[in-house]
């Protein structure tokens, strides 16, 4: 089963409450993930993913799909 939940920092620790499905569990595993970016961070990521090969497809993909519709909305 899976809860995810985004919770606050308060002197270098967090409190999680779990919802009652969880009653029964006798453990579970706890993934911390860094939510904080500035958004210098997210600036310099976006210019990393132009250099990036399958974000370049991805949006020549997304282009090439778009490519065939766009004569419609004309």
């Amino acid at each position: 089963m899976t809860f995810r939940q985004i919770c606050t920092v308060r002197n270098n620790q967090i409190v999680l409450t779990l919802p009652p499905s969880f009653v029964e569990r006798q453990s579970v595993t706890v993934i911390v993930d860094d939510q904080f970016e500035t958004k210098a961070q997210k600036l310099s990521m976006l210019k990393e993913a132009v250099k990036d090969p399958l974000f370049l497809e991805d949006i020549e993909e997304v282009q090439k799909d778009f490519n065939s519709i766009d004569h419609e909305s004309l």
